[in-house]
């Protein structure tokens, strides 16, 4: 797993406890096209792709960092789920603002 990869999921685990967070892409393309998003995660084993193809692009457009991930399941995880989730974006970030730096945008 890349470093940033593990960063993303400890960054979400901490803003989940400490700031918000918000799961499913439903919920984060709304995030990102309201321009409240600070961080927007997806999975990259989401099938058929086409579901989260958009998130990228439009993160570029707004100006929001976006991470890529392998797993589903650990993202779901790290938000706190006990299924699978494929993108997640961090509304408040809490106590995660620090690591937020270490991402930038595309």
């Amino acid at each position: 797993m890349s470093e940033n990869a593990e960063k993303a999921y400890e960054a979400i685990e901490v803003a989940r406890t400490t700031g918000k967070i918000k799961k499913g892409t439903n919920e984060v393309t709304k995030t990102i096209e309201r321009g409240n998003a600070k961080l927007v995660v997806y999975a990259k084993d989401v099938n058929p792709p086409e579901v989260i193809m958009h998130i990228p692009l439009l993160c570029k457009e707004k100006g929001i960092p976006c991470a890529e991930v392998p797993s589903k399941e650990e993202l779901g995880a790290a938000a706190g789920l006990q299924v699978g989730t494929s993108a997640v974006a961090i509304t408040e970030a809490g106590e995660a603002g620090p690591m937020l730096k270490d991402f930038k945008v595309n």
